[in-house]
């Protein structure tokens, strides 16, 4: 299907539709619109962000310390334990040479293994998905295709709460997929250079708040068995997607604005209230109804495919350089709830500082890579304005990331039988590989000037 028959399917969202009818037909400004649009898309990736959580909260469960009593185990499928609370008897539990039997195969001798197994299994169909996802993404409707993909996301998150039964957990993946090129591509499509890295460094907070709220969600119900873990942040990114259905515009075009990046409007300088002037100046007719994407020019906009992306100057490098950072995110993210059970919990002082620190390290330039590095670039003067990249080099980047992402927690779960420090020994290590590259552009660019 060609780019202007997937477009005439773009229109403005129901909940602007409404919003003018309650004002009398009034519309809002554009510096509104863009708060507005940046809030939803905020709300929108912490909600994929607090769906990613619970399979590291569940691991002390499926590999536990203390064994609960299963007093359930006899009920029939689906009423097992995985959704009946459980209950811990005094007997058992101040005595820590009791070990539950867990969840099998986790219960087993190379259970961690197979945790780093689960984990990989997720992680390598959603770098998979993000290349696929960001094409498409460059292509169909942002706002119904990052309704989709959340509305997808939230149900197999929710069936993955029955994965001891069904081998969901790879689906879920290529849903989740969806997310990260798609918000980006929405953020710049409605924020040129203009102060862009502010921007997106105070709207990469979601990824905090998700994880955070995912968290506190998933260890909230565990005691009401692991499965609700995952119902309940799949509930919550269900109903991001329906907001983002009512209330997001992915393109300024739909609601009567032009792109921040169109001509007119793609001056770096330009500020905020120069473009709102120059959208409002003769268009005040079209504020009040849905703009035709053929008649903006949209449409006429072609979308690049993966290899010509990867030629834009920077994108490999970069992707490199993320593929480590996530590599020892990941990790994190998936471990060290399981290793904080299994080792005992360190002095608070001290482990706030270290993760402080790390997160500087390691979270600082990978924030940087996936948001305004990945914004610029898609935007690169090598396109001269006459592709729509920005959702394919963000998957470019973010997919070659999640590569790492897989990697480190599948590493994590085998290398973790010799012992914790020989872990950690490979997160200092690996990132290093990762400076060369962008250290030799630097001193290259440098010699030639």
């Amino acid at each position: 299907m060609s780019r202007h028959g997937l477009s005439s399917f773009r229109g403005t969202p129901p909940g602007v539709l409404l919003i003018r009818r309650l004002r009398g037909g009034k519309d809002l400004s554009l510096t509104t619109y863009r708060y507005v649009v940046l809030l939803i898309i905020f709300i929108a990736y912490a909600c994929y962000h607090a769906s990613r959580k619970p399979s590291s909260i569940v691991k002390s469960v499926l590999y536990p310390e203390h064994a609960p009593n299963s007093s359930s185990a006899s009920l029939p499928w689906p009423l097992g334990a995985v959704f009946i609370q459980d209950k811990i008897s005094p007997e058992t539990s101040g005595d820590d040479s009791v070990r539950s039997s867990g969840w099998a195969p986790f219960n087993e001798a190379d259970g961690t293994s197979k945790l780093g197994e689960i984990d990989v299994a997720f992680l390598a169909c959603y770098s998979l998905g993000m290349y696929v996802a960001g094409h498409l993404g460059d292509t169909l409707d942002l706002r119904l295709f990052l309704t989709f993909g959340m509305m997808g996301s939230g149900i197999f998150v929710g069936l993955f709460g029955m994965g001891y039964f069904w081998n969901l957990h790879m689906v879920a993946g290529m849903f989740q997929a969806t997310g990260w090129p798609s918000v980006v591509a929405v953020i710049g499509n409605w924020f040129g250079k203009w102060k862009r890295g502010l921007i997106m460094g105070v709207w990469n907070a979601h990824t905090s708040v998700g994880n955070i709220s995912g968290s506190l969600l998933a260890a909230a119900v565990l005691d009401h068995g692991w499965g609700w873990s995952f119902i309940v942040p799949g509930a919550l990114i269900v109903l991001g997607g329906i907001l983002v259905y009512l209330f997001l515009a992915a393109y300024p075009e739909d609601i009567g604005f032009p792109c921040a990046n169109s001509s007119s409007v793609s001056d770096e300088h330009s500020c905020p209230e120069d473009m709102e002037a120059q959208a409002q100046k003769g268009n005040a007719s079209i504020m009040h109804h849905s703009v035709s994407i053929s008649s903006m020019g949209s449409g006429r906009k072609r979308s690049v495919g993966l290899i010509e992306a990867c030629r834009i100057p920077g994108v490999m490098s970069f992707a490199l350089c993320l593929f480590f950072s996530k590599l020892v995110a990941y990790t994190f993210l998936y471990w060290l709830p399981f290793y904080l059970s299994q080792t005992g919990r360190p002095p608070l002082s001290s482990s706030d500082l270290l993760m402080m620190v790390v997160d500087l390290f390691v979270n600082g330039p990978y924030a940087l890579i996936t948001t305004a590095v990945s914004a610029d670039l898609g935007t690169h003067a090598s396109l001269r304005g006459d592709s729509r990249a920005l959702a394919t080099v963000t998957a470019i980047i973010d997919g070659t990331g999640s590569v790492g992402a897989a990697l480190g927690p599948l590493l994590t779960g085998f290398i973790s039988k010799q012992g914790w420090d020989a872990v950690f020994q490979m997160l200092v290590l690996l990132p290093d590989f990762s400076y060369p590259d962008l250290l030799l552009k630097k001193y290259a660019r440098s010699f030639r000037n």
